[in-house]
């Protein structure tokens, strides 16, 4: 019986993972304009950064959205397929789920970011000026 409950939401996966990807990239918002110094230093900013991810995870493609909405250049590593990444994800974060955003800080310790609506606060507070609240 667990076999075949496995086998079952295997197959459903395989259905639903192609329109979930052809969803994303319909739905995926334009980047923020900013201009070529700006950018730059996103650019530099997201250096830092790595996104742990599976690609037909809802989370994930949240987590994506909003990363192309802001107009960043952050490192993407598939957990899912890249047994080195999985590892990775293993021993350095404590955990394998996805979405999760390593943050590299120099001379600081590395911050393993689980949950995506977390991740999504975290890079709108460092990346979106517009997102400042104003009292």
């Amino acid at each position: 019986m667990r076999l075949f409950i496995r086998l079952f939401f295997r197959l459903l996966r395989l259905i639903l993972t192609p329109f979930m990807l052809i969803g994303e990239w319909l739905t995926t918002p334009k980047a923020i304009a900013r201009d070529a110094e700006q950018q730059r230093n996103v650019d530099e900013n997201c250096q830092q950064l790595a996104l742990y991810q599976f690609s037909s995870c809802p989370f994930c493609i949240k987590v994506r959205k909003e990363i192309a909405r802001l107009g960043l250049n952050i490192e993407r590593r598939d957990a899912q397929h890249n047994q080195q990444y999985r590892l990775e994800l293993a021993q350095a974060g404590g955990k394998v789920k996805v979405p999760c955003l390593r943050i590299s800080t120099p001379g600081q310790t590395t911050t393993w970011l689980y949950e995506s609506q977390d991740i999504i606060s975290y890079l709108q507070r460092q990346f979106d000026s517009s997102a400042a609240v104003v009292k």
